[in-house]
């Protein structure tokens, strides 16, 4: 079972319906307990940084996530659910993430000038990937497939081995995907970036992702 996280905060009935294209057998549920019980997880999130953590803590919700991913289930965090992947988040405040992933939340760069190439914060769009590591799970994916963003903040790896693929926004690389065994994040709303999106949920949900790989 596919364990969906509900801490008030994610877009639930987006990734319920893509996971249904696969028939993937799945539930949202804020209990601990059936999260424990799941093979792999999702944790969605729309909203700030600070406010989800705290969410996430207030139902108890935070430890079982740590737990199973540090046991080697599959984990991906969608948009906001990657960013909580980091060690500390600075939206709003300092704020301790779940420290899975080493890094930082930082606000993503403005534009110092106006150019055509010049992207305005929030980055919301259709942005093209470039793929920075040779990670079986995206070998047959080419530099500038195309897929949905919506974000201010984005990861900034400690490591940047665990950088998977990149956007370019106002002169900076900014992870769009970042992976470290089997835990991974997008950065992306895979379930709002059509079949190439169905197409990472797929792989999220293939792939053994298991700690060798």
């Amino acid at each position: 079972m596919i364990a969906v996280v509900d801490y008030g905060r994610g877009n639930l009935f987006s990734i319920g319906q893509a996971l249904s294209q696969f028939g993937a057998d799945f539930e949202i549920t804020h209990d601990p307990e059936r999260i424990r019980a799941s093979k792999r997880i999702i944790l969605p999130g729309v909203g700030a940084f600070g406010a989800a953590i705290d969410d996430l803590r207030e139902r108890n919700l935070s430890e079982p996530i740590q737990e199973i991913a540090r046991q080697g289930k599959p984990l991906l965090g969608i948009c906001l659910g990657m960013q909580l992947l980091c060690s500390v988040g600075e939206e709003f405040g300092e704020h301790r993430g779940l420290d899975l992933i080493p890094g930082r939340v930082v606000r993503l760069p403005e534009s110092k000038e106006e150019t055509r190439d010049s992207v305005r914060i929030p980055n919301v769009g259709w942005r093209s990937l470039r793929f920075t590591s040779t990670d079986p799970m995206f070998d047959d994916l080419a530099d500038g497939t195309m897929v949905y963003f919506t974000h201010s903040y984005c990861f900034q790896a400690d490591d940047t081995s665990t950088v998977s693929a990149e956007i370019s926004i106002n002169g900076a690389e900014i992870p769009g995907v970042v992976r470290q065994n089997n835990i991974i994040g997008y950065q992306f709303h895979p379930e709002k970036s059509g079949p190439t999106g169905l197409g990472f949920i797929r792989r999220f949900l293939e792939s053994p992702l298991d700690h060798e790989s």
